[in-house]
């Protein structure tokens, strides 16, 4: 009976950058007479002067020129190492290679030098800016005659690299609260010492002048100090603070913080994020101050999620609320708090690095009706909205889009597919020729061949009828597996993916693929199916039917 592999198809694990060897069939461990000979082989039968046909002949363009291209970089030794590693890549990267890096761990390194500034040159440019803008309003005060407005306040930050290692930072706040206005502007610029510690000075302008100094490095793998040093133009006070970062587990950190001055506290926190939940915590003790806050969220998926936030100390309050994701950047939230302020909703909208915050205070009074029916109205439009409204609109949404993917996937699959049987045009004449004298001595000709998703176009039974549905699962390769048997052998290597192999394509990508081969050497007969990454060579007598 046949043989079957039983490894999984994992790329990661059996070759992560294999395209070129499969292009011209060798293993990764080929030689370079082994990679010159296949070279030859394949384009003695691609080369486009061979082929008068229009359609032949561009087919062969194409085909001969990813031939060349397999070839130029795995006879190159130096391209060959830079291709094991990172693939087109690390070849594509631009690195100018010097004469004596021979070596696998000199050329990782120059790689990743290159790579580091790469990523160093793309953090220069300008970064994005981020702004809040909260805008209070009061329903009391708006019933009694007043303005519905009570407070607005605009943050915003824009922060630019100057250099590799020097980066500053423009932030401005602006409150108006009745006939009062209040502000300041802040300036931070961040000197990058190592990759482990960095330097900040900081000046701020506006109704409290500061200038400031402050020092952050990693101590170890698991924490982080940071010092700091703030001083008052207006009065001389002085601030020092310090505060120690400590991860505590995989999801958790703790973190101390001490100041002292005249705002002088200390302050203990922990933070714990997990797939779907993440909580923190904070108590902070100050100059007649005592105060503590907690919050819980909870993500029911990636489009909504839950929070429950409390405070006690000079703010009171308890509130509860939840959000959604309206799109890959934005996402809404609505908040019910209960406190010592009275009653009020949040509303949030959240895009990118902008924030909008829209407090509403309800009632002044904690009276027991409207503290229930600002909890119960919000809540059950929320979810007679979801139902009737949100889901189906999503469903729809998310309906259009798996459409339009699918239709991308199949223009895609049909593209290779021709692609592949183009190529197979270009085999046709030299793999009848060799199938022809393989018959002649009785030797090894491939009777089928198909590869591409066997499991499911199988289902429970072992043998494959070919129907229209089958037919978009699997692909025909007898014809390239003929072309590649050599003196009655014929080897696919491990470790490389076959639908880079000339003739052949994926038709079904993301989809575990198979290949089946049914073939007769010296009158009996052989059947085999291998995992997409294995090893096959024929003829073997385990195949035996």
């Amino acid at each position: 009976m046949g043989s079957r592999s039983s490894k999984g198809n994992s790329q990661e694990e059996e070759g992560p950058h294999t395209e070129l060897y499969a292009r011209l069939n060798v293993s990764p461990s080929a030689s370079p007479e082994e990679i010159r000979k296949a070279f030859l082989n394949l384009s003695g039968v691609a080369h486009p002067d061979k082929h008068l046909d229009p359609e032949l002949k561009d087919a062969a363009t194409e085909n001969f020129r990813q031939i060349v291209e397999a070839y130029d970089v795995l006879n190159n030794e130096e391209k060959r190492q830079i291709y094991d590693i990172y693939g087109m890549e690390g070849l594509k990267s631009g690195l100018e290679l010097g004469p004596h890096l021979n070596k696998v761990a000199e050329l990782k390194e120059q790689l990743e030098k290159l790579k580091r500034r790469k990523e160093q040159e793309k953090v220069i440019a300008h970064g994005p800016a981020s702004m809040t803008l909260v805008a209070k309003l009061s329903l009391p005060s708006y019933l009694d005659g007043h303005g519905i407005i009570r407070r607005m306040q605009m943050y915003s930050e824009v922060q630019s690299h100057m250099s590799k290692r020097n980066m500053i930072s423009v932030s401005g706040n602006f409150l108006v609260s009745g006939n009062r206005g209040d502000g300041y502007a802040n300036v931070l610029l961040r000197h990058q010492v190592s990759p482990f510690a960095h330097v900040d000075f900081m000046a701020t302008a506006g109704l409290r002048s500061l200038i400031g100094l402050q020092a952050s490095c990693q101590l170890s793998n698991h924490s982080k100090a940071t010092s700091g040093l703030t001083v008052s133009l207006g009065d001389g006070s002085v601030n020092l603070s310090n505060t120690w970062t400590r991860q505590l587990s995989e999801t958790s950190f703790g973190d101390i913080q001490l100041v002292l001055g005249t705002e002088s506290a200390i302050t203990a926190g922990w933070k714990k994020k997990e797939e779907k939940t993440s909580a923190a915590g904070e108590v902070k003790f100050g100059t007649g101050y005592f105060g503590a806050s907690a919050h819980y969220t909870h993500r029911f998926s990636e489009n909504s999620h839950c929070r429950i936030a409390g405070n006690i100390g000079s703010a009171l309050y308890l509130e509860i609320g939840g959000g959604r994701r309206i799109s890959d950047s934005s996402f809404v939230r609505l908040v019910y708090n209960i406190g010592i302020e009275g009653i009020l909703w949040r509303f949030e909208l959240h895009r990118g690095s902008q924030k909008l915050l829209i407090p509403v205070l309800l009632s002044s009074d904690l009276h027991p009706i409207v503290a229930t029916g600002a909890f119960i109205v919000p809540s059950s439009l929320y979810f007679l909205l979801k139902k009737f409204v949100l889901k189906p609109y999503y469903l729809r949404r998310e309906k259009q889009k798996a459409l339009e993917k699918k239709e991308v996937s199949l223009n895609q699959i049909r593209k290779a597919r021709d692609a592949a049987k183009k190529a197979q045009k270009l085999l046709q004449n030299v793999s009848n020729r060799k199938k022809s004298k393989e018959v002649e001595k009785d030797g090894l000709i491939i009777t089928k061949a198909i590869y591409g998703n066997l499991r499911a176009a199988r289902g429970t039974d072992d043998h494959i009828e070919v129907d229209d549905d089958v037919a978009s699962l699997i692909f025909d390769v007898t014809l390239p597996l003929n072309f590649l048997v050599t003196n009655s052998r014929l080897e696919l290597h491990k470790g490389i993916k076959k639908s880079g192999i000339m003739g052949f394509c994926d038709p079904c990508p993301g989809e575990p693929s198979q290949l089946l081969v049914e073939y007769t050497f010296k009158g009996k007969n052989y059947k085999v199916v291998v995992d997409d990454y294995d090893l096959l060579r024929i003829p073997d007598e385990t195949h035996r039917i």
